[in-house]
């Protein structure tokens, strides 16, 4: 009498092994992700940091604000900024879509800073004035302007996603969207699955 052979499967032991494997995998890739979004968060805040000195050490080296110096153009022969009042403190026409050959006080703002080798860059008067890029690939403003009801200057970030801006504001101010040093395009506390512009006082 012949008996048929059943073909032999995972033992219970041999699944949980395999269960536990993939979950450590899970948890390392996880654990990977984090590790990339804390980094991503913490270079934003430090672009912000970079910028503010940057900033501070041109109004100390030449006693204006970088786009609001009015001896630029002459110190380095480039064309000189437009569009405020040269040497009034304020750095004016705030913007985050600085073009190529912008004359804007807020992207002259950029090649003062190259040029006189505080920050990197181009340093002419076509690509100089293009701000820089941030942590999320959004653009870069600097300048005088009004969010969330405060008027002062400010450094913006485009483009952040808005769980980061949420916990910069949290970490760093008041986690409210419209009050403190920190504030955003729109209330990212309650949509966090957007992006918005985040502003720092400078």
């Amino acid at each position: 009498m012949k008996y048929l052979r059943s073909n032999k499967g995972f033992t219970l032991v041999e699944l949980a092994i395999v269960l536990v494997i993939i979950g450590i995998i899970l948890g390392a890739v996880l654990k990977g992700q984090e590790l990339i979004n804390n980094a991503k968060m913490k270079r934003a805040y430090n672009q912000y940091r970079e910028i503010l000195a940057a900033v501070y050490t041109y109004y100390d080296r030449y006693g204006f604000y970088p786009g609001d110096d009015p001896n630029a153009a002459t110190r380095w022969g480039i064309s000189a900024a437009t569009g405020g009042t040269l040497g009034n403190g304020l750095i004016e026409t705030y913007t985050q879509a600085c073009a190529t050959g912008s004359t804007a006080e807020s992207c002259k703002a950029w090649q003062h800073l190259r040029i006189s080798n505080i920050i990197t860059g181009p340093t002419d008067n076509t690509n100089g004035t293009v701000a820089p890029a941030n942590a999320y690939g959004g653009k870069i403003g600097i300048g005088y302007a009004t969010f969330q009801g405060l008027t002062t200057m400010w450094i913006g970030f485009d483009n952040v996603p808005g769980d980061v801006c949420a916990s910069l504001d949290q970490q760093y101010d008041d986690g409210v969207y419209n009050t403190g040093s920190i504030r955003g395009s729109g209330n990212y506390n309650t949509n966090p699955n957007t992006t918005y512009d985040l502003y720092f006082r400078l």
